[in-house]
């Protein structure tokens, strides 16, 4: 019975995606507008809210690894609105996480407010290749924005992934007028994606991240024209999650993982991890909304704004079949 579970836990291979909603540090940065998040600032953001934000960031991974009533590290997870060095390893070294030993890769972006993103990886079962930061240049009008980070590494299949951790521009200056913002970020990945096929026509590749948009919109119908599927798409939750954001009431997801055609035969299952304890009634509205950090300027003392996404792949071939 052992080695039947043992058998079953090591063929999948769990990836987590989670925007952490402005993990920032209590220091300012003199090169990035962080102002808000210092403890003199609007925020208010203390050491102690600081370090509650990380465990609390902790928790929610090492929750994402429950499956069927059984529970296996997160293999990757990757982060958006991380500000920098100091705060992933507060995390990985320091935090609730500890003990995980999971190592990490980040980007060090332009962005304004310094914030980017990271991946984390467990190096017993994702042996780190290569890893750089994908540069966006800014179209006219455009504030400089996150760069891309691609990881690859070996899994224990043998096979080599390629994953593109993306956080697009955001729709704060309006939807339309940012659409082209995400969809030149679309071509820039989908320009290094091509570069990858030419050298390995069946790359097992992961583009996965916050896009800002949702499935039916233009960026990601990029990504879909260029055999990119958002395996995520229909993702739910089991406790009243129809999305991985809630805005004015409405369900929808801004957060996706998207597979190449290679791996696309692999899903073994991707859902939108809403745990009791990610969740709080949505007064205004009715149901359940994500229990976030922040309403405004009023601290929540909740997780995130986005709820995480985890995708299980099978090691082999053959999907899992729970």
């Amino acid at each position: 019975m052992v080695t039947l579970l043992l058998s079953t836990l090591t063929s999948l291979f769990t990836i987590v995606e989670l925007n952490c909603e402005n993990l920032f540090d209590c220091r300012h940065d003199t090169l990035k507008n962080d102002m808000e998040f210092l403890p003199d600032g609007p925020r208010h953001w203390t050491r102690t809210r600081y370090w509650r934000h990380l465990n609390r960031t902790a928790q929610t991974i090492l929750a994402c690894g429950e499956d069927n009533n059984e529970w296996r590290l997160p293999d990757l997870v990757a982060l958006t609105e991380v500000e920098n060095d100091s705060v992933l390893f507060d995390l990985t070294r320091r935090s609730l996480l500890r003990n995980a030993a999971y190592d990490y890769v980040m980007t060090n972006s332009p962005d304004e407010r310094g914030i980017d993103v990271a991946l984390l990886y467990s190096p017993f079962s994702f042996r780190l290749l290569n890893h750089h930061s994908i540069h966006i240049e800014p179209l006219k009008g455009m504030r400089p924005t996150r760069d891309v980070l691609y990881v690859s590494g070996r899994i224990l299949s043998g096979d080599t992934l390629h994953v593109y951790l993306v956080h697009a521009p955001s729709r704060s200056q309006g939807e339309g007028v940012t659409r082209p913002y995400r969809r030149h970020v679309a071509s820039r990945v989908l320009a290094s994606v091509d570069s990858l096929r030419r050298i390995s026509p069946s790359a097992k590749i992961v583009v996965c991240g916050d896009f800002n948009d949702y499935s039916d919109d233009e960026s990601l119908m990029q990504y879909a024209e260029q055999g990119l599927a958002d395996v995520s798409a229909h993702a739910t939750g089991s406790h009243g999650a129809k999305g991985t954001y809630r805005y004015q009431g409405q369900w929808g997801s801004l957060d996706h993982i998207l597979l190449s055609p290679s791996l696309q035969e692999r899903v073994a299952g991707c859902c939108i991890f809403d745990a009791p304890f990610l969740l709080v009634s949505d007064e205004r509205n009715g149901g359940v909304q994500p229990f976030r950090n922040y309403l405004g300027l009023r601290y929540q003392d909740g997780f995130s704004d986005h709820l995480p996404l985890v995708l299980r792949l099978s090691l082999f071939a053959k999907p899992y079949d729970a």
